[in-house]
């Protein structure tokens, strides 16, 4: 399947996009940080790649801001969490800020491939539990299908032998129908995990779509090995038994499997990380790479009923910049799987959901950002931390923005598998 060739959102929203971008990096520049997240070198490439209308290389000045934002942020990472995740501190983002700023400044590739190292040799233990499991153990946040996703950002590409350790876990994981492996095993009487304990997560953030997004990509890069397609078919036959219509018509899924019918009502949280938008894509995807038409048809079928029922004053709430607008929760996650859907599937449904969203998205942006940046907020929440809203890739504005830069035609792709998109 190929990417579509419709024209971009309008030429405003994404010209507006870059100018709040630039004025996000700079103010980050110039502070106080220390965030091993990947969200500022990831906006940074963005905005030092981006062309206007008629321009024929990038903007100078913005490829500055970009080039000092990477500088600063490279100078202070490596005081963060020291677990091997994605995201949450983790050192698979580190990885992926470091070779994705290496396209700015190049002797980052040196630190980048010290670190993939470090991730391998630590793999090659295969540390994670097989049953009984808490979320790092195999999620896309903090486990090894997000270290999987970030070793596939940028060159080189991963090695096949570089990528067993994780794909032997995951297989291993999907080795039966009820995907039993994966009932959570570790937050028994736990405040916030705790609704978790004995089932099977579904989302893609933190659950089986987010592993079907890391079997997705190791299948594309290792090739069908048999261990593989089982694991990745089983996961998703799964996931579509867990499917049901909400009471608006949209075909849903709860954060965790079915314990028998589901519940009435609406599912007002379709998100990346929950719902409909992270876990279609995540089948729509799997069925392509696997060159299942009549799998790929269904989940383009669910997924359009999201997006002709999608409502963003009833699917969107919580806090303004992090649920509204924001990529795990908000506005910019479903744009950037609508925009996926629109690219690789062709979907009409998706294309519409697509401009609707990135219009709403660069308005909101436009009227909210821009103060926050010069209103006095103290730059850091603690010593040597700067707020996740200026920082963060899923929950912060560096996310948001890098999606709607991403809904331009000529913008580099690369950084999406930290979505599980491409």
């Amino acid at each position: 399947m190929h990417p579509g060739s419709q024209a971009p959102p309008r030429r405003a929203a994404l010209d507006g996009a870059v100018r709040i971008a630039v004025r996000l990096l700079d103010d980050f520049s110039e502070g106080e940080h220390a965030t091993p997240d990947p969200g500022i070198p990831v906006l940074a490439c963005l905005v030092a790649e981006t062309r206007g209308p008629a321009a024929r290389t990038p903007d100078p000045a913005a490829a500055a801001s970009a080039g000092r934002a990477v500088a600063a942020w490279a100078r202070a990472i490596g005081r963060g969490a020291s677990h091997c995740g994605l995201y949450d501190g983790g050192l698979a983002g580190t990885l992926v800020g470091l070779r994705l700023g290496a396209r700015i400044h190049p002797p980052l590739h040196s630190g980048a491939d010290r670190l993939r190292d470090h991730l391998l040799d630590g793999a090659g233990a295969r540390p994670w539990r097989a049953a009984d499991v808490g979320l790092s153990d195999y999620d896309l946040i903090s486990g090894p299908s997000g270290t999987l996703l970030a070793l596939c950002v940028g060159d080189p590409q991963p090695r096949r032998s570089q990528l067993r350790p994780f794909t032997a876990h995951l297989t291993e994981l999907c080795d039966s129908g009820d995907l039993r492996r994966l009932r959570a095993g570790q937050y028994s009487g736990h405040p916030s995990p705790g609704w978790m304990q004995g089932r099977v997560n579904t989302g893609m953030g933190h659950g089986v779509a987010g592993l079907v997004a890391a079997l997705t990509a190791a299948v594309r890069r290792v090739g069908p090995e048999q261990e593989l397609l089982d694991a990745l078919r089983g996961a998703t036959r799964w996931l579509v038994r867990q499917s049901f219509d909400d009471d608006r018509s949209i075909r849903s899924w709860d954060p965790a499997g079915l314990d028998g019918l589901p519940p009435s009502g609406v599912r007002p949280r379709q998100t990346w990380c929950y719902g409909t938008p992270g876990v279609t894509w995540a089948l729509w995807d799997a069925a392509d790479a696997l060159g299942d038409r009549s799998a790929a048809d269904w989940a383009s079928t669910a997924f359009t009923t999201l997006a002709e029922g999608y409502d963003v004053d009833f699917h969107l709430f919580g806090d303004p910049l992090r649920d509204r607008l924001g990529l795990c929760h908000g506005a910019a996650g479903v744009l950037a799987v609508a925009d996926a859907f629109h690219r690789w599937a062709r979907l009409p449904a998706a294309g519409a959901l697509r401009d609707r969203l990135a219009d709403h998205l660069a308005d909101h942006l436009g009227r909210r950002l821009p103060a926050a940046l010069t209103s006095g907020e103290p730059r850091t929440t603690r010593p040597g931390r700067t707020s996740a809203t200026r920082t963060s890739l899923l929950d912060g504005a560096p996310g948001a923005l890098t999606v709607l830069l991403t809904t331009d035609h000529n913008a580099s792709r690369d950084w999406l598998p930290c979505l599980g998109l491409r």
